[in-house]
C-alpha cells in the first residue's frame, strides 16, 4: 500500500464538448473516440475512465498524468483540431483534502 501511495501519478477530471464538426466526426466514425485515447496515451496521459453524458458537457473523462504541463499540452494539442472544448480540472484525493485543511499555517 504505501508504494501506492508513493508511485500514485495525479488525477484530473476532463469535461469534453464536441464542436459541431467533433459531433459530425464522432456520428460517421464513433470509433474515433477510442482512437483519441490512444493519442491522449501516447501524450502520456492514460484514459482511466470515459463517460458519454447528457447535459452542458458531451463526455467525462477521468485521466492520470504526471503533472499539469502534460494535461496542457494534451488539452492544446486536441482543443487545436476544432472538434472538441476541454475544461481540466486537477482532482485531489479526499483524504489529502482533508489532510490539507486541517494543516495550521
Amino acid at each position: 500500500m504505501l508504494w501506492e501511495v508513493l508511485v500514485r501519478m495525479p488525477v484530473y477530471i476532463l469535461l469534453s464538448k464536441l464542436t459541431a464538426e467533433g459531433r459530425k466526426t464522432v456520428k460517421d466514425r464513433p470509433n474515433r473516440i477510442q482512437e483519441v485515447d490512444q493519442e491522449m496515451e501516447a501524450m502520456g496521459v492514460k484514459v482511466i475512465s470515459q463517460h458519454a453524458v447528457i447535459g452542458p458537457y458531451d463526455f467525462v473523462n477521468i485521466v492520470e498524468a504526471p503533472n499539469n504541463e502534460t494535461i496542457m499540452r494534451a488539452s492544446a494539442e486536441l482543443g487545436s483540431r476544432g472538434t472538441v472544448q476541454i475544461i481540466s480540472m486537477p482532482a485531489i484525493p479526499i483524504d489529502e483534502f482533508i489532510r490539507a485543511i486541517g494543516q495550521r499555517p
